[in-house]
């Protein structure tokens, strides 16, 4: 494969991922990593820097749409990165001891385990938590306009910091596996803290660039960024993410949550296989 064709051929996956990781709210590494090692046979480590690199690229692109549109809730994403920030740091150093093959099976449990969450659904009303007094204190509530609706959708977090504990797991995981964790974060968002599912992965976007670059320069420092690999990532998901930020508002939160899970569970399934069978 000549460097041209394989310049090609990352960048147009890496467009992809993008789409789906701002539509989402994974960041593009959920994709872009599985894409590069079992397709075209890239070490994870230096698909897992590429992927880092993406993460901020699918952020930059999607974040500014989100925030116009008042989906992405800043003052919960500023709270809740003091755990993903710390977290992701963590990640990073944890990263540097263990053997690739375990970085598959860690991906693919996490992953699989998010899908089952979020096949369960949200709470009946009559079952959702009451509202946190330190949420309304820290004015973490909000609105947005739904277009698929027609109307305006006015929500309160519940569990701020239970949210915010699972943040740090998040975090340590977006260190480790290259990955924007937005697939801890969303399902963290959407059902301990029970918010609309497209706050949650407009919001999830918004946190998941700063998340990527808190450990970012742990794998530089490890040679773990290779140009000759990122840079293509990085345009294709760029490009990606932008087009998936116009998309997200025109359609229905049922959608959103159905494709999120499908995604999970494809991916969660191939990673599993090539790590414990190699």
């Amino acid at each position: 494969m000549t460097p041209l064709v394989f310049f090609a051929i990352v960048a147009l996956i890496s467009f992809g991922a993008g789409f789906l990781g701002s539509l989402l709210g994974l960041g593009g590494g959920m994709i872009v990593v599985p894409a590069l090692t079992l397709l075209l046979h890239i070490d994870i480590r230096l698909a897992i820097g590429a992927s880092i690199i993406s993460v901020i690229a699918t952020s930059s692109g999607a974040a500014a749409a989100y925030v116009r549109d008042h989906l992405a809730n800043i003052r919960v994403a500023m709270f809740l990165e003091i755990g993903t920030t710390a977290g992701a740091i963590t990640g990073a150093w944890i990263a540097g001891l263990l053997h690739p093959r375990w970085l598959f099976v860690l991906f693919g449990s996490i992953l699989g385990y998010s899908a089952l969450a979020m096949l369960r659904g949200k709470r009946r009303p009559q079952e959702r938590h009451a509202q946190s007094p330190l949420a309304h204190q820290l004015r973490l509530g909000g609105s947005y306009f739904d277009d698929a609706r027609g109307e305006e959708v006015a929500y309160e977090p519940t569990r701020p910091l239970f949210g915010l504990a699972l943040m740090y797991v998040a975090g340590i995981v977006s260190g480790l596996l290259g990955i924007g964790s937005g697939a801890l974060k969303v399902p963290a968002m959407d059902l301990a803290m029970e918010l609309p599912i497209k706050v949650s992965t407009a919001t999830s976007n918004f946190m998941i660039g700063v998340t990527a670059a808190a450990s970012a320069g742990l794998y530089f420092a490890r040679g773990q960024i290779d140009p000759f690999v990122t840079a293509p990532v990085a345009l294709g998901v760029l490009a990606g993410a932008f087009a998936g930020s116009k998309t997200l508002g025109r359609i229905s939160s049922r959608a959103v949550r159905t494709t999120f899970v499908v995604v999970l569970i494809l991916v969660s399934v191939q990673m599993l296989v090539r790590g414990v069978w190699g």
